[in-house]
């Protein structure tokens, strides 16, 4: 044998021997996963409580071993199961590959589920359960830190079993995702939906059947017309649907409108539009209500100077669909704006050009090529508009009057003396129809006819100028526009700080400041007095915790979208989608219906806010996610798990740091809307542990609009400055921007964070 060949064989086998090494140690750490699990199983199951601490416990420190032994026994195969695991484990070495294992850790998820559900808090569920164990007939609490260690543990464990069988390629972290986010979703969303629809069947005496379910669903006061025939009011379905109709329709053409005038022409104020787009976004949702009222209210300062300029009496005009109309439109056309204004960017200009080029004029190009390609657009921003109509609980709350409409039915329903969560849940079915509905509308809409216009090639045509009549007719329709909405946010801005700007009464003071969040630092240290601090403090704390919450949840499922194949692909990205089509009101309710009970009784802490911002927001970082992972190449992230990286280190080190920008996106928008939400927040805060808006509310109610006023306007500027924070905190994506010294010839690296 040549030297040559032997230096090849010798290469061959510490080649061969590092292979070996590498595998060896990837077992060596699965095993130490594995074992983790097994152990976090062990702990949850002897060490922590497993039932929150009521008075049905004789301790809020009793473990599953010691409730099993004292008499509830159904907790007892729980314990063998975890028993048989660990022997399991310790008896082989390929172990998470016996056909025993999965059996064991899906039966410990069948048993976990089902002790839960079958018993509650007043006695079993299931009929002949008491006669086997004596104790279910007292009933159980919910689930305690134990509980749902263990239903962790489980899970990490099939996710475990499921990548030793190949699932998802084997990739271990991928394949838990999965398994964890799947289980979330069919907790927070999927299961409060169909417990919402079973509410719907029940009736005040706790017996189900259709015949309640269909009386709540024929009440005249939901469908009746008499208003169109000038005899009386419309049912609350059709105020509803109407009322969605005209705010949807309005808000789009405003939306159209700016769009356009940014997008396709010179109009000099263009920064001044955008940053007045912004604005509703950060607002409160009773705010703009509020505002309102203080200019067209009965007593309001327009409404003054009108009736003494032209000698009329003054009305209430502005208490029904008038106002709430006009508060809507005011809040939803820059969402449409911002919809539409994407949508006109992505239209290939050579199209148009083209049009011009065969000698078709303006009007002509507009109404053939542009007005065809905006239909995706306009169908979005018009959905978009008219299920946030459906769902909004701020305007028609303090606007409506006589006026009423499904959410804030639903909201009487849950909140009043009554408390009929039958009829709610009712009402919130057939508001998820209309959107449903709404949805199915759209899709029919579109068609399957192909909006596609960048397709790779050249796209440096120039776009087409708008027609001068259309161009009039949309400066004509924003002028008022601004001028109106820079009227309502100096109310906001500035009502807060006078005495009553209600009543004209313009003496500047900081007495409404002073009530919300006087403070006082002595020798006990910073003593906080206001009356808004802890509904403000809370805010901040659920926002703070949700929007990264929601962020990473939201990212790490557009990853698996983008970059896994799985069996069920198709089906989970649909789930993760479901959350953000069911309105918020339906939302609340059902929270209501599905956590007010054991197993998961969270209903009056801050967990469920915070779980009900993460499942609500997470489809918005999920979509951003996703949009930059479509212009990333796969090859960046296949050399990192080709040089040994695991999946968690290339989504760390790889790609979060090119998606930065889809970061700031998800965090951005989950925190704000966490600090503006209120449609279904105003059904699950509580005493200690309230929210801004629910503060707002009440304040509202009160007729203190001031105070109200002088809250929001420091609720925005508080919002304005966490922005700015994670601005910083993330940073920005940069892709090869080198200076001149680095293009002659440094060699940093192209892409850095």
């Amino acid at each position: 044998m040549g030297r040559r060949d032997r230096r090849t064989a010798e290469v061959t086998i510490e080649t061969a021997e590092n292979r070996w090494r590498s595998v060896g140690a990837a077992a060596r750490k699965r095993d130490r996963i594995g074992g983790l699990w097994l152990a976090l199983l062990g702990a949850a199951l002897v060490a922590m409580p497993w039932y929150r601490g009521t008075s049905l416990t004789e301790g809020p420190d009793r473990s599953a071993l010691i409730e099993g032994l004292a008499g509830r026994g159904w907790l007892l195969p729980l314990i063998a199961i975890a028993i048989a695991l660990i022997v399991l484990a310790a008896s082989r070495g390929d172990w998470r590959r016996h056909p025993a294992t999965l059996s064991l850790v899906a039966a410990g998820l069948v048993v976990l589920v089902a002790q839960g559900f079958a018993i509650d808090l007043d006695g079993t569920r299931v009929p002949g359960l008491g006669l086997l164990f004596p104790r279910a007939l007292v009933g159980q609490p919910g689930l305690g830190w134990g509980g749902f260690t263990c239903g962790i543990a489980l899970l990490c464990l099939l996710a475990d079993v499921a990548a030793a069988r190949g699932f998802c390629r084997g990739e271990r972290f991928a394949a838990g995702a999965i398994v964890l986010i799947v289980a979330l979703l069919t907790l927070f969303v999927l299961f409060p939906i169909v417990n919402l629809g079973v509410a719907a069947f029940v009736g005040p005496d706790g017996r189900p059947g259709l015949a309640q379910f269909g009386a709540r669903l024929a009440a005249p006061e939901l469908w009746r017309l008499n208003c169109l025939q000038g005899t009386g009011r419309c049912g609350v379905v059709i105020n509803t649907v109407v009322l969605g109709v005209l705010a949807a329709f309005f808000s789009t053409l405003l939306g159209l409108a700016l769009a356009m005038l940014v997008a396709r022409t010179d109009f000099r104020f263009k920064r001044a539009l955008r940053a007045i787009s912004i604005l509703p976004i950060i607002t409160p949702p009773f705010v703009v209500g509020v505002a309102i009222i203080v200019l067209f209210g009965r007593t309001g300062i327009l409404t003054v100077w009108g009736a003494e300029l032209f000698e009329i009496r003054p009305t209430r005009w502005i208490y029904g669909l008038p106002g709430i109309l006009i508060a809507q439109v005011l809040a939803f056309a820059p969402v449409t704006f911002l919809v539409l204004l994407g949508t006109i960017e992505a239209i290939n200009p050579t199209l148009e050009e083209a049009s011009r080029t065969l000698g078709a004029r303006p009007g002509a190009t507009f109404r053939t090529v542009t007005w065809p390609l905006l239909r995706p657009g306009l169908a979005a921003a018009f959905l978009l508009a008219f299920i946030e109509s459906l769902a909004d609980f701020g305007n028609p709350i303090v606007l409506g009057g006589g006026f009423e409409v499904l959410s804030t039915k639903i909201f009487f329903a849950v909140v009043g003396a009554r408390y009929d969560l039958g009829n709610a849940a009712t009402l919130a079915l057939i508001l998820l129809m209309l959107t449903l509905v709404a949805f199915w509308l759209q899709t029919r809409w579109l068609g399957g006819k192909s909006y596609v216009t960048v397709t790779g090639k050249s796209d440096a045509g120039l776009v087409a100028p708008l027609p001068p009549a259309i161009r009039v007719a949309m400066v004509a329709l924003i002028v008022p526009w601004v001028l109106f909405t820079v009227g309502v946010y100096a109310i906001v801005l500035g009502g807060g700080f006078v005495t009553d700007v209600g009543r004209m009464d313009l003496t500047p003071t900081a007495g409404h400041l002073v009530t919300a969040f006087s403070f006082e630092v002595g020798v006990e240290g910073l003593r906080l007095y206001g009356s808004a601090w802890n509904s403000m403090l809370t805010t901040l704390q659920v926002s703070a915790i949700a929007a990264p919450l929601t962020t990473i949840i939201g990212i790490l499922t557009a990853w698996l979208v983008m970059r896994q194949d799985f069996v069920g692909k198709r089906a989970f990205e649909f789930g993760t989608m479901l959350s953000f089509a069911i309105p918020g009101t339906v939302v609340g309710v059902s929270y209501v219906a599905a956590f007010n009970v054991p197993p998961v009784d969270i209903t009056g802490t801050m967990s469920i806010l915070i779980i009900c911002f993460v499942f609500r927001n997470m489809p918005v970082g999920m979509r951003a996610g996703m949009a930059a992972l479509s212009q990333i190449d796969r090859s960046m992230e296949e050399a990192s798990l080709t040089m040994g990286a695991g999946g968690f280190a290339t989504l760390r080190r790889v790609v979060l740091p090119l998606i930065r920008p889809a970061v700031f996106t998800a965090l951005v928008y989950s925190f704000v809307t966490a600090m503006t939400a209120v449609s279904a927040v105003i059904f699950l805060v509580s005493a200690r542990h309230n929210m801004a808006t629910a503060y707002i509310m009440g304040r509202v109610e009160n007729g203190e609009y001031a105070l109200a006023i002088a809250y929001s306007a420091m609720l925005m500027i508080l919002m304005i400055a966490c922005v700015a924070a994670i601005q910083g905190l993330v940073g920005k994506r940069k892709l090869g921007r080198r200076s001149q010294r680095q293009a002659s010839g440094d060699t940093a690296p192209i892409a850095a964070a």
